[in-house]
């Protein structure tokens, strides 16, 4: 069997056994307010995190480019309450003028 399988066969049992843990925690620890809230933020802030990796990365190193203008716009037009589509198509403008100008 190669390390391959090996790693994916170790990855499946680990997300079983996360899974399995996740479904025995008791009901009361879950029901707590605190807990609630804190759940609630966790899908932001891991698109926040993925958002800020593409933006920011490229490879193994930090970049400043055209994809973090178009973040930071996007940014502002989202805090002054755009449309969404308004936001898409001034970032990925932001962007495309950023690349353009830049090489």
């Amino acid at each position: 069997m190669s390390a391959v399988w090996i790693a994916v066969v170790v990855a499946s049992l680990g997300c079983y056994a996360l899974k399995l843990a996740g479904l025995s925690v008791p009901a009361a620890w879950v029901e707590q307010p605190w807990v609630a809230r804190v759940v609630d933020f966790v899908p932001a802030a891991l698109l926040a995190a993925l958002v800020a990796v593409q933006a920011g990365t490229s490879g193994q190193e930090l970049v400043v480019d055209g994809r973090l203008a178009g973040l930071a716009v996007a940014a502002l037009a989202l805090a002054l309450r755009a449309p969404f589509i308004v936001v898409l198509v001034v970032a990925g403008a932001t962007g495309a003028v950023v690349h353009v100008l830049t090489g």
